[in-house]
């Protein structure tokens, strides 16, 4: 006997999606089929408590972005309703799995798209602009000015310089590739590299302390771990380079941003560069945004038109599959 749909079961079922900021979730699939057969719900702006609770009380299916909300058992269980879950990404380090499981709810996510090379572009315009100095320039030229009153330190150039990467995998390998491009020599260290691995992918394994003394850039590409949360502390930071610039487009946890305001004051390093943070979207009031020679980004690491139409796409894909009473198609790893 086939399985009975959804909507036939239990009559018109809700569906909410949550965290999608940038508006781009249902412009990017087709929804009409879903929402002929089910009340479709779109949240653009964060919620959290009990402004949470209460968009999704009434929800039978529910779509996250990332791991942008987190999901434990203690908002499962206000949500007696909720059926089917699904998370873009494939990997979501917020999210209970076993406690959706344990519940009988449904779990399913999307594929990624680009979003390794997307967050490797991201990555080489972050440091771009931090070296040459681009967006002290620019604002220079919205106010009239063409070069500084008073002598300062000039752009640095790439070419010939180290290019330390804390982080060697999939990211980290093409973030290497392009500053070999660019006639960087390139550094690595992990807490499992070997020289070996590095030269691998054209990088020279280096003790995390000779990483960071000696090079002119250094960019985070680590899946934080207790271990490895505030990596790159006071002292750490503290043996930079005066003219270095630190990169990080991962995870937030592997910098004491705290400590870091603090060095970059002191010039060590000269300049930051951050696409991701503790609490995002990123405070009005947070410290980060009075501290000098920082750049900052609100996490556009993997924020791309082919990115976001996959996981729309298979966001869909996955409800349609619900909703018709089938397994959902697209698994988490």
């Amino acid at each position: 006997m086939p399985a009975m749909s959804r909507t036939a079961a239990a009559g018109r079922p809700r569906i909410v999606v949550l965290d999608d900021w940038e508006r781009a979730l249902e412009r990017l699939a087709d929804w009409s089929a879903l929402r002929a057969r089910a009340e479709v719900t779109l949240h653009h702006a964060p919620l959290a408590g009990a402004a949470l609770v209460d968009a999704l009380r009434e929800a039978d299916a529910a779509v996250f972005v990332r791991d942008r909300t987190a999901v434990d058992a203690a908002l499962l269980a206000q949500l007696p309703r909720l059926k089917c879950l699904v998370f873009t990404g494939s990997r979501n380090t917020r999210l209970d799995a076993a406690a959706v499981r344990e519940r009988g709810i449904a779990l399913g996510c999307t594929g990624w798209g680009p979003s390794k090379e997307s967050t490797c572009e991201l990555t080489w315009a972050l440091i771009l602009a931090a070296v040459r100095q681009l967006p002290s320039h620019t604002a220079r030229l919205r106010a009239g000015q063409w070069r500084a009153a008073a002598p300062e330190v000039l752009p640095g150039v790439l070419h010939g310089q180290r290019l330390g990467l804390v982080g060697l995998g999939q990211i980290g390998a093409r973030v290497a590739a392009v500053g070999r491009a660019f006639g960087m020599e390139v550094a690595a260290w992990s807490p499992r590299m070997t020289a070996e691995r590095a030269a691998e992918h054209g990088a020279r394994f280096l003790p995390l302390e000779e990483l960071l003394a000696g090079s002119a850039v250094v960019s985070l590409h680590l899946v934080p771990t207790p271990a490895t949360r505030h990596l790159m502390n006071r002292e750490r930071l503290a043996l930079m380079r005066p003219g270095s610039v630190l990169v990080n487009t991962s995870r937030s946890a592997l910098v004491d941003h705290a400590a870091l305001a603090e060095a970059l004051r002191a010039g060590r390093p000269g300049a930051a560069a951050l696409d991701v943070f503790d609490e995002e979207p990123l405070p009005a009031g947070s410290p980060l945004r009075e501290a000098p020679n920082l750049l900052m980004t609100p996490h556009d690491g993997f924020v791309c038109e082919p990115v976001f139409a996959r996981f729309a796409q298979d966001a869909v894909t996955n409800l349609a599959a619900w909703l018709d009473g089938r397994p959902l198609p697209v698994q988490p790893d």
